[in-house]
């Protein structure tokens, strides 16, 4: 039988529906604009012609993109951050949230408050810049590793995730001998993928996007990651010397804001092509709640 719906709900319906609809416009809007002007010519991009769709369509600023060893270089030193930055980030996020979420262990407030403090307070540039200098950190990739290696606020949401957890296989696999290292990582990690996918995620795309440590850190040219490179790219080439000196070093005829445009592309797409992999695990898995109290 189909329940009759009010005029409210009818209305409540729609202005979700146009609301949610302009916030998907409003994001999607620039990323196409981007994308037609990174396969647009010179002429339509230099004379404002391109909206969202491409015109006069070709490849030639994805060709020198692709082309260009400073491009896969800082591409292969983001991929290594991301890598290890994401493998340690979850490792110290796992092994820190799990005795935090047991409410038996002794300072668990005191650790949690002071936890909860550095997540609103944070520590200034200045000295933060201090102490990676006399670690000797300065012009190496662990001073984009290790300053951010646990995020207090994704702890909080580990460990809210992990009192959801039954303490009844806990304690049954103590009984049976694991140490509470194996607990952690066949049954806690085993059983909290979503969180752990999440969480994933949430590092991945900080450490992809991350240009400010970098432009902080590191001199070096070849330690470079691909957002330092896109953003030093967007810096310099508003100058017509720049302009020139690409048309003859690569000998093509094209524009600084389209191969600016076709970089941002290349060095979003593969972040983008993750998540429709891992979507799924955002849902909660099935094995919460099939133990009850």
């Amino acid at each position: 039988m189909r329940i009759k719906r009010s005029f409210g709900e009818v209305c409540f319906d729609i202005v979700n529906v146009t609301l949610l609809s302009l916030a998907c416009l409003a994001v999607m809007i620039p990323i196409l604009h981007v994308l037609a002007a990174s396969l647009s010519s010179t002429y339509a991009l230099t004379h404002s012609e391109v909206t969202i769709w491409p015109v006069d369509f070709n490849l030639d600023n994805y060709i020198i993109v692709f082309q260009n060893e400073t491009f896969w270089r800082s591409f292969g030193v983001t991929l290594i951050v991301v890598s290890v930055g994401t493998a340690l980030n979850m490792t110290l996020t796992v092994l820190t949230s799990y005795p935090l979420s047991k409410m038996y262990l002794r300072g668990r407030q005191a650790i949690l408050l002071f936890i909860i403090f550095t997540m609103i307070f944070q520590a200034p540039l200045i000295p933060t810049y201090l102490l990676v200098r006399f670690l000797g950190m300065l012009d190496t990739l662990w001073a984009l590793i290790i300053p951010s290696a646990l995020s207090a606020f994704n702890m909080m949401l580990c460990i809210t995730f992990f009192r959801g957890l039954p303490e009844e296989l806990f304690e049954a696999a103590r009984v049976d001998g694991m140490s509470e290292y194996r607990i952690v990582w066949k049954i806690v990690v085993p059983l909290s993928m979503p969180i752990m996918v999440t969480l994933f995620l949430f590092y991945a795309v900080a450490h992809w996007n991350n240009y400010f440590s970098a432009l902080i850190y590191i001199t070096d040219a070849r330690l470079r990651p691909l957002q330092l490179y896109l953003y030093q790219l967007l810096a310099q080439f508003n100058t017509a010397e720049n302009y020139n000196a690409i048309n003859e070093l690569l000998a093509w005829d094209v524009s600084p804001q389209g191969l600016q445009m076709a970089t941002i592309i290349v060095a979003t797409l593969p972040i983008l092509m993750i998540y429709p992999f891992l979507q799924k695990h955002f849902i909660k898995g099935a094995l919460l709640g099939s133990l009850k109290e």
